[in-house]
Parts: structure tokens; C-alpha cells; sequence
């Protein structure tokens, strides 16, 4: 989750919030590509899950990596709960459950987003070894129940902890057992924004397929492959789901802050304290109507907080965000970056997919989302399976990405990080059907292997 914002100026009108999204148009040539990861931490000894407290927790992990960093920790109260880059680099943050993420920097290729990540990954596993913890990429925790959970001391989380139960039945699985790998990318203009928000929407079904990763729950098959997926359809519909607005005529950053304003807050900070002001809409806070602060009218930090508090399947903030990857194994990760990059950042390659998607219906589309979980590639759409989807969007993105012409110092482009996907489909399964061929094969139905075999 996204580092809280500082800028307190107070908003006067609807143009300001408007304005404030608009402001992240860039011309092409400073179009950049930033990924997140998120992961889970675990005791080597036990498998087990890692505190915040303690010798062998979550804050010695922290102290260690602002040791080995020097980054700039950010604090709540006493407590540190991640760290900034001050250069304009990355930052690290903590999920509820003790989910270790990195929210990478902006970079002009994939290669340095690969570069990145794998530095991170490297630098963690330094610190994590002497204190017996290690690092595993998945959509879910495998293992463990909601009541094994670690609570990390955020107020933002108390607050949600709180709010979830009320707006849906699986808000809290999501908080605290669920990790994803995100990718953010940039637009030009208005319409630039447009086309490719409703690409990735139509699309971003086909990469919860792609990276589904997420079949064992409590230690058993779930039924599902992404569960992480899964969980998303019924956590908080008022903040999630697949944007229909956004295939509707007018469609744009004014449209996209009507509905922003309607979806209900979770907090407002004010200096080091969250504020709970849950099922209050911005729009009521625009007025000045917050019980909890009684005329006082919000600053654009307020807006920024409220946007990161939405989840749709694309996420419109100053990018657009890539909401619908589980996360997984260290390959999988810029292959994420790779393969919106080649599809957002050629015209013909955009061109290409909308044409796929653009007669889709909103009824389609949202059956689509809602078979993908179970389905994976199975899924289907006008008669097509999510494989072929899958196969035709990613020589679309391998050709956008030659295009590119990014190379590394051997000369190599950036199709290379497109491998693990390409592998999936010459299979013709999503990662999580690997997961269970081991778990029905050669682990013996013993989901605990995991641990040992895709530990980071």
C-alpha cells in the first residue's frame, strides 16, 4: 500500500480533484514502469508466521534493512513500519499481516524494474538469514488461518480491520492473508488514460490467469486458483470490481472523481493519528459535513489517501496501477512490468487489444472476472478460452516490446522477462495447477514443501 501523502492544502472544488489526476499526463518519452511486490514472511525453522515484535519479527527485519540501506525510516509513534529511498527511489512498506512490500521506483525499462527487484531480494535475504526468516511469494498463505496472523501497528489497519466485516465477508483474508505483485504504468493525455484503463480492465482477467498462484488454503486444495481472486468478489463491492463507468461515453479523469467521491473513506489523517470516519463518503467530507471533524474541508492529501483506499481491478491514481497478479516466484515478477509495458506502451500494441476487447459487454466482462479464480484459462469469453487470449496478448506485448528496442548491456530486449509466461502457456496451465501437480505427486499432499521449494 501506497506510502500515506503530505500536501495539505485545503481543496476549494471538484476542478482541484480533477486537476490532481490530470497532472499525471506525461509525453512518451517520460513514460516509466514501477513494480510492487508483496511477500510473505515466514520462520525457516517452522514455517510459521513472523510478528511484528521480538527477536526473530518483522521490526528486526526493518531495523536491519534501514541498517543495510540507510534509507529514511518511516515511523508510527515508536514503532517503524517501513522506509523511503530520499533520492526518489523505492520505499518499503508493511501489509497487515506482516507482508513485506517493496514499492519500486520508476524506471524507463523493464530491465532496471528487473535490476531493482532482484537487488531488493538479495538485500532481504541478507538480513532475514541470521535471524532465521525467509520470504515466499504467493497469491495466499498456503498454511496458515486468519487467527495465525500477525497484526502490524498501523492505525489505516485498525481502522479497516474494524470496517471490513460490515461491506463484505472475505475483507479481512484479503488484509491479512493475500499478496499481490502490481505494476504501474503511465498515459499522455485523457484519452490515453481512457483507452488504456479500459484495455487493462478488459484484459486484467487474463493476468489473474496468467499469474494465478493461489490453490491451497489451510494447508488443502481450495478449489480455486487464484484465490486471492476470489477473495477480491466479495471483500468491499462499493471499492472493488471492474469499473463499467469506465467503458461508458464521457468517460474520463471528471468521471472517474464522481465516482472516487462516492466510495466510502476509511480514515483522515491528522498529524501522526488516523482518524476513523469509515462509510463516510468524500463527498461529505468535501462539504464539510465529517462528524468526526465538524466544518473542516479536505486537503489533497486527503484525496490522495482516499485514492489508495480504492481497489478496483485498474486503479486510477496519477498511473495506472495493475491490480489483478498474484504474487509469486522471482521470474514471475518483472514478467508482470514486461507484459503491460509492451501492450500500453506501443500504439500499435494498444491498438491491437482494444480491437480484441472493445465490442466486450459489461455483463462479459464482469463474468469473465468472476470465472477466472476457478477457471484460469478455461475460462471463457465469446466462445474463446482465456489460453488463447493469454497466447494472443503476449505476442501482441512481445512485439510492442521489440518495438521498444530497450536493451541491456549484452543486447538484449525486454521480451526475455516474458519467458515464465510464455512457459504457462506452452503448458497450457497457470502456475497454481504446477503447485497442485507437486501437491498430488511428488509432495505427497503435503502443502508445507512450499515453503522449502519457492522460498525467495
Amino acid at each position: 500500500m501506497a506510502r500515506d501523502q503530505i500536501d495539505m492544502t485545503p481543496l476549494e472544488t471538484r476542478d482541484e480533484l480533477v486537476a490532481w489526476l490530470e497532472a499525471g499526463c506525461k509525453p512518451p518519452s517520460q513514460f516509466r514502469v514501477g513494480t510492487e511486490h508483496e511477500k510473505f514472511v515466514f520462520t525457516l525453522k517452522d514455517h510459521q508466521p513472523v510478528p511484528y515484535a521480538g527477536h526473530q519479527s518483522i521490526r528486526a527485519l526493518l531495523d536491519g534493512m534501514h541498517g543495510l540501506l540507510g534509507w529514511e525510516p518511516i515511523m508510527e509513534g515508536d514503532n517503524i513500519i517501513g522506509m523511503f529511498d530520499v533520492t526518489g527511489g523505492g520505499a518499503i512498506s508493511l501489509e497487515p499481516g506482516g507482508q513485506f512490500e517493496l514499492s519500486g521506483a520508476p524506471f524507463d525499462n523493464v530491465h532496471q524494474t528487473a535490476a531493482e527487484l532482484f537487488a531488493h531480494l538479495a538485500q532481504v535475504r541478507e538480513v532475514a538469514k541470521p535471524l532465521g526468516i525467509g520470504f515466499i511469494g504467493l497469491g495466499m498463505t498456503p498454511t496458515w488461518s486468519r487467527a495465525d496472523m500477525p497484526v502490524m501497528p498501523k492505525g489505516r489497519y485498525k481502522i479497516m480491520t474494524n470496517y471490513m466485516p460490515k461491506v463484505g465477508t472475505r475483507g479481512l483474508d484479503m488484509m491479512y492473508r493475500t499478496c499481490t505483485v502490481q505494476s504501474n504504468l503511465d498515459f499522455s493525455s485523457e484519452a490515453d488514460m481512457v483507452k488504456k484503463l479500459r484495455v487493462s480492465l478488459a484484459l486484467q482477467p487474463v493476468a489473474t490467469a496468467l499469474f494465478a498462484n493461489s490453490p491451497f488454503t489451510e494447508g488443502c486444495p481450495n478449489g480455486y486458483l487464484s484465490a486471492r481472486s476470489e477473495i477480491w468478489r466479495d471483500t468491499d463491492n462499493n471499492r472493488a470490481g471492474m469499473l463499467p463507468f469506465a467503458f461508458e461515453d464521457g468517460m474520463g479523469f471528471e468521471r472517474y472523481v464522481d465516482y472516487a467521491l462516492d466510495v466510502p473513506m476509511y480514515f483522515v489523517k491528522r498529524g501522526d493519528s488516523y482518524i476513523d470516519v469509515s462509510g463516510k463518503s468524500f463527498r461529505d467530507f468535501f462539504a464539510g459535513k465529517l462528524d468526526a471533524l465538524p466544518g473542516e474541508r479536505p486537503t489533497i492529501s486527503d484525496w490522495a489517501n482516499h485514492l489508495s483506499t480504492i481497489f478496483p481491478e485498474v486503479r486510477l491514481k496519477r498511473y495506472l496501477e495493475m491490480r489483478g497478479a498474484d504474487g509469486g516466484p522471482w521470474r514471475r515478477l518483472p514478467a508482470l512490468s514486461a507484459y503491460w509495458v509492451g501492450i500500453f506502451y506501443d500504439d500499435d500494441a494498444l491498438d491491437a487489444c482494444w480491437q480484441m476487447v472493445k465490442d466486450w459487454t459489461a455483463e462479459e466482462r464482469q463474468k469473465l472476472r468472476d470465472d477466472v479464480p476457478k477457471l484460469g484459462f478455461k475460462a471463457e469469453i465469446r466462445n474463446r478460452n482465456v489460453l488463447t487470449l493469454a497466447q494472443e496478448t503476449l505476442r501482441v506485448s512481445a512485439r510492442g516490446l521489440a518495438r521498444r528496442k530497450r536493451l541491456d548491456r549484452n543486447g538484449r530486449d525486454e521480451t526475455r522477462y516474458l519467458r515464465p509466461l510464455e512457459e504457462s502457456i506452452a503448458r497450457g496451465i497457470t502456475p497454481a495447477e504446477e503447485l497442485l501437480e507437486k501437491y498430488h505427486g511428488e509432495w505427497g499432499g503435503s502443502v508445507d514443501h512450499i515453503y522449502d521449494e519457492y522460498m525467495y
